[in-house]
């Protein structure tokens, strides 16, 4: 598994206490099932990259932290919604609670 960069824990050591448990259980998915991706800050938060190509990644936004997908409208398993004009779809969540470890890793496979 690759090591998580400087500037990600550095993202996740400025979240607030609302959205680190979300950030801190997002990114230990995201490292598990995306093991061989690039992972570093990007325009301002985490984001992994096959190739060069953005694949997900998540931000804390003012109400909620947004998992986003950049071709998460072609997916076949439910539950994210599009988001803007492009192929990409997004969940927002404001607790913990909310993640689904298992759709996130189908979402992520």
């Amino acid at each position: 598994m690759t090591q998580t960069p400087d500037d990600v824990h550095a993202y996740q050591d400025r979240l607030d206490a609302e959205s680190r448990p979300i950030c801190d259980l997002l990114l230990e998915i995201i490292a598990s099932e995306l093991p061989d991706a690039e992972n570093k800050v990007w325009h301002g938060h985490p984001v992994w990259f096959f190739d060069g190509n953005p694949v997900v990644g998540y931000d804390r936004l003012k109400a909620s932290v947004r998992l986003l997908f950049w071709s998460g409208q072609s997916f076949s398993t439910p539950g994210l919604h599009p988001e803007g004009s492009f192929k990409a779809a997004e969940i927002r969540l404001t607790d913990v609670s909310q993640i689904d470890e298992g759709l996130v890793a189908k979402w992520l496979a």
